[in-house]
């Protein structure tokens, strides 16, 4: 080929990009290919060809580095108009996106054929392929040989970079790194067809043999074009097919645009790996654009090469991938295998890298070679070296984590400092913004806030929550809603019946399952369509069946009406609640430290246990066990208990009822941990955990059903819509006496157990909100604390006119209506933990829930069925479930451990011993205190020694210990758990039944 000839065509003909027309495609089959270049162009031709393709002085070679976008961009400006046109395209491709990362490594298959075969693969964290079982293993943390990470900045310094290319397809990006490793003198140039060759091997992955083929994203045109065109270049039959159809990606570019906005084109249906590929794609963040890394031996080099390649687009490469996630990056080291380098752990060192999020901004905005390099040594610099040792226990690794996040941390701070020293104006800028972001949070962000005025909460509560009304109901209209009335109604219904029979027992059936459930399910109806927080779930608890226990107590003892005292009780609780929403008084729940919570929680749950084995106790009083018994059982069991009297001295009663408590509570606590256990799919042992309680109490009832020839005592139930007691009262409770005119001095005196019912409602009710309320939790719609407080407590205060019980917000039960709403996303990386994708805040279902509660009043021929042992091991399982799950709990069981077994946890590290013990000793001296209390005649004054508790903690206390050790030790330390197979609400909160 002549002078003349040679210029006679310009060398970017050579390039065959995806904008080419079809003119311009048969133009470019007509040009030379590589190999005839190679053989009929002389070295100074060579030269030529490389300065123009290349922008490569033949003065400066040694380490070629592709020029930044920038300078390409000016330089352009006299050139072919198509670069003209590429600059809005390369200013708007500035910017990072999720990276994917694939392993290939290079082998010889079976069948003594090389090929590319994926290794491992990075989403967030690194999951490799097992050799035997040719499976994915479980995703974790990347580690790296340091060695490796040098030699693979020993590589980018010496290798081929090529930013920015203008490439569409994996021939053409082969066909220039071989080109650049030439002359960046990394391979002979008579080893450009085998590189070239190796470059475009097929790729295989896991489970591939499985399906009988190879797993190929191929579309049908695509697959078409490779059949019919092939523009490879390379006279070996043996390679495998690739799409190279400039004209094909052109036409579908123009006649579907959208698809090209697409970054994740599915996979066919028919495909068999098409299930496969759509799991992993839901792993992958929707924008994630893919790195591939390709390594491995390569007898035929003499010596290590290396290309990096940035494209100027991403692009789905055909073949490569096991999923159709567009290419961006491509790292390429091939060697020899003397070269004492392993291409494998080179090869893992720079996925981890791309892996990192700093790293991979700094591949996506890097200009040349040295920037690359400096991300290396960032990345060095927060690494962690671990020096050769027998390591025997995995708890001497827990301090590296903590040492690599202080590193992070300080990295942190170093860049914040960098920014503020560059930008001095930018702090005063953040300052004058920062007050109007918070006012525009704040109404979500800090709904405690005073305004000043009276009423000012509840009117702020109102504008804030009620013109989302309509969205309220719109929201509902979602499957998951359905789901979770099911599991709701479920998980309210159970409490109910088991407080309602034990509120029967401790008052002597003035109240008692009937009036709870009328009591829950009008209160929920109306709270749902007037709530500020309608996710809040309103039922009976622990402390207030203390209450109601302790002021029966109180009214028998002074010959008072229990039943027109509460009536009283009543109307000084609208007056208080009128008080201190008009003072907006809902901001004193800040104060209440979990430092009380836990004093409150550990003593109910002392208080379920001892009653659950008073009661059984009391069972083996009246029916002991006898050699002989003196009647027949069949000839007084209901009879007897009737008309005449409970039934005593039955056979096997006692053991039937302590067989039927611990059967029930095993069946529910063993069901609640198989939600965090291994067997069984994830969703199945949710929904099994979660209906731990109802399946628990239908396994038992149907035990006790199956032995119908011992007596035990069942729920006491009257048929239909009436009382409990019908001989001892009716529906409607005169506030001045029913049988005996009620003491004027009572009315006005009721104010005392009227504030001590308020503080137990405040503090429920608040506490609820406040865990409901979390910003992890990512609600939207806001909360309303002083509206929830004003209708709770003033609906709560009319039940009594009608002899129903006042209730609460039930935090386990709002936390799980609330969770059972949470949508968690899951384009989360295998080993992530899933994020919040939204919460269906709406109204309906809490109202259906209160209404199929009550619903349940007809279902009493059912509940009469059920023996009040089941209700005491659900009293068990609570007691024993909140202990578990409460800190201080936890500081007790370190008081019997040695020190050296104790756990990392914030108050442990962070306190003395002894000085954790003494605060724990304080708590359990307040709750021999409260316990004190309670068993005598002033029982009814618990909950005012448990309000003391706040100024012991806020005024003793902070004299006692340092602030840095309160910070630690009354710290409300756990953030909610969202993980699908994490703990269960039991161990989430501090107030806990």
């Amino acid at each position: 080929m002549t002078g003349a000839q040679r210029n006679s065509y310009d060398l970017r003909e050579r390039i065959c990009i995806g904008s080419m027309t079809a003119l311009e495609t048969a133009v470019y089959q007509k040009v030379p290919t590589d190999e005839a270049e190679a053989q009929m162009l002389a070295s100074s031709d060579l030269d030529d060809m490389k300065s123009h393709r290349f922008e490569d002085n033949p003065g400066v070679r040694r380490h070629l580095v592709k020029k930044s976008s920038r300078s390409q961009l000016s330089r352009g400006s006299n050139s072919s108009p198509p670069l003209a046109g590429q600059k809005k395209k390369r200013t708007s491709e500035k910017k990072t996106h999720e990276v994917f990362v694939e392993l290939n490594e290079l082998i010889v298959g079976k069948d003594q054929e090389m090929r590319w075969k994926e290794r491992a693969r990075w989403i967030k964290f690194e999951e490799d392929v097992e050799e035997e079982t040719d499976r994915w293993g479980k995703p974790h943390v990347a580690s790296l040989s340091f060695r490796s990470l040098l030699e693979l900045r020993r590589t980018i310094t010496h290798g081929a970079i090529l930013l920015d290319l203008e490439q569409t397809t994996l021939p053409g990006i082969a066909h220039l790194v071989v080109e650049t490793m030439i002359i960046s003198d990394q391979i002979r140039a008579e080893d450009r067809p085998s590189v070239l060759r190796a470059l475009l091997l097929k790729h295989s992955h896991p489970n591939d043999e499985k399906e009988g083929l190879f797993h190929r994203n191929h579309s049908t045109n695509s697959l078409h074009s490779s059949f019919h065109k092939n523009h490879n270049h390379i006279p070996n039959t043996r390679l495998p097919l690739v799409s190279l159809d400039p004209t094909g990606c052109h036409d579908t570019k123009e006649l579907d645009p959208e698809k090209e906005k697409s970054l994740h084109p599915l996979p066919s249906e028919t495909h068999p790996a098409a299930a496969r590929s759509l799991k992993l794609l839901a792993k992958i963040p929707k924008d994630a654009e893919a790195t591939v890394v390709l390594v491995g031996c390569a007898e035929f080099l003499e010596q290590p090469t290396m290309a990096f390649v940035r494209l100027n687009e991403a692009v789905l490469l055909e073949s490569v991938l096991e999923v159709p996630v567009p290419v961006r990056f491509i790292f390429v080291l091939l060697g020899p295998s003397q070269s004492n380098m392993d291409y494998h752990e080179i090869g893992r060192s720079f996925s981890t890298l791309m892996s990192d999020k700093v790293f991979h901004e700094v591949a996506y905005f890097a200009d040349d070679r040295q920037d690359l390099l400096n991300g290396i040594n960032e990345f060095l610099d927060c690494s962690i070296v671990i020096p050769p040792s027998d390591v025997e226990g995995k708890d001497l690794l827990k301090t590296v984590a903590d040492f690599q996040k202080q590193m992070l941390r300080k990295r942190k701070e170093r860049e914040l400092k960098k920014i503020v020293s560059f930008a001095p104006g930018g702090e005063q800028e953040n300052k004058e913004v920062s007050p109007d972001e918070q006012e525009e949070e704040g109404q979500e962000v800090d709904p405690l806030k005073r305004s000043g005025i009276p009423f000012g909460g509840l009117i702020h509560d109102i504008r804030r929550r009620y013109p989302r009304y309509v969205s309220d109901l719109k929201d509902a209209l979602d499957t998951q809603c359905i789901a979770a009335v099911i599991f709701i109604y479920f998980a309210a219904l159970s409490p109910t019946i088991t407080f309602g029979g034990l509120l029967g027992e401790k008052t002597e059936g003035m109240m008692g399952v009937s009036e709870l459930i009328i009591s829950t399910a009008t209160l929920g109806v109306l709270f749902s369509l007037l709530g500020g927080q309608p996710l809040l779930i309103i039922g009976f608890s622990g402390p207030l069946l203390v209450f109601e226990e302790a002021f029966y107590k109180f009214c028998q003892v002074q010959g008072f009406e229990y039943l027109t005292g509460r009536v009283w009780i009543g109307f000084w609780l609208i007056f208080i609640v009128l008080l201190i929403v008009a003072a907006e008084g809902s901001f004193l729940v800040r104060y209440i430290s979990p430092f009380t919570q836990e004093i409150f929680a550990f003593l109910i749950s002392l208080i379920f246990i001892y009653e659950t084995f008073s009661k059984l106790i009391k069972v083996f009083q009246e029916h002991p066990l006898m050699r002989s018994y003196p009647l027949d059982p069949f000839q007084l069991a209901i009879p007897g208990f009737t008309e005449d009297g409970p039934v005593l001295n039955q056979p096997n009663t006692a053991l039937l009822s302590l067989v039927l408590m611990l059967g029930t509570f095993f069946v529910a606590f063993f069901l609640r941990k198989l939600r965090n256990s291994r067997f069984l799919g994830g969703k199945a042992r949710r929904i099994i955990g979660d209906f731990g309680i109802p399946i628990s109490i239908l396994f038992s009832v149907l035990l006790d059903y199956s032995i119908p020839d011992t007596y035990t005592q069942k729920l006491n139930v009257p048929s239909g819509f009436s009382v409990t007691s019908p001989d001892k009262r009716g529906w409607f409770i005169s506030p001045f006496g029913d049988k005996q005119p009620f003491p004027p001095w009572m009315m006005g005196a009721s104010v005392v157990p009227a504030l001590l019912v308020f503080i137990l409602i405040f503090m429920e009710t608040q506490i609820t909100s406040l865990i409901v309320s979390k910003k992890e939790r990512r609600l939207v719609k806001g909360s309303g604390f002083h509206l929830d407080l004003l209708l709770i407590v003033t609906l709560g205060a009319v039940c009594p006119l009608f002899g129903l019980p006042w209730l609460t917000a039930a935090t386990v039960r709002s936390v799980t209506h609330v969770n059972a709403l949470t949508v968690m996303s899951k384009e989360t990386a295998p080993g992530e933990k899933p994020v919040i994708q939204e919460v269906k805040e709406q109204r309906v279902t809490g109202l259906l829930v209160a209404v199929l509660v009550g619903m349940s009043i007809v279902m009493t021929d059912v509940l009469r069925l059920i023996p009040l042992a089941v209700l005491f091991g659900i009293f068990l399982y609570m007691g024993i479930t909140s202990l578990t799950g409460i800190q201080l709990y936890e500081r007790i069981t370190l008081m019997v451990t040695p020190a050296k077994h104790h756990p990392d946890h914030i108050y442990v590290t962070k306190v003395k011993t002894w000085r954790m013990n003494m605060f724990t000793i304080i708590q359990l001296l307040c709750i021999i205190l409260l316990w004190v209390v309670k068993s005598t005649v002033a029982s009814l004054a618990f909950p005012f020694i448990l309000i003391m508790t706040v100024p012991l903690r806020r005024l003793v206390l902070a004299r006692i210990f340092e602030e840095r050790e309160l910070q630690a030790l009354d710290c409300d330390e756990d953030s909610p758990n969202f993980d699908e197979d994490g703990r269960d609400e039991y161990n989430e909160i501090h107030m806990l039944v």
